[in-house]
């Protein structure tokens, strides 16, 4: 394959792990958006989705090699 399909791979590895960091430290201690109680819900599924896409690039990645 391509490196510029590498690239891409990476690049959505990165990005899920951005915001899953965002999302865990919102859940933690309410950084960087609403805090704890008002988005609670929303950092939760934000963690899942964010597994899902890094697990998914991740098993792209080893296709690619």
């Amino acid at each position: 394959m391509s490196d510029a399909s590498k690239k891409m791979v990476v690049a959505a590895m990165i990005c899920a792990g951005v915001v899953g960091v965002a999302a865990l430290s919102d859940l933690i201690i309410g950084i960087p958006f609403a805090g704890r109680s008002q988005t609670m819900m929303f950092d939760i599924i934000m963690l899942v989705c964010a597994a899902i896409v890094g697990y998914l690039s991740w098993d792209a990645y080893k296709d690619l090699r």
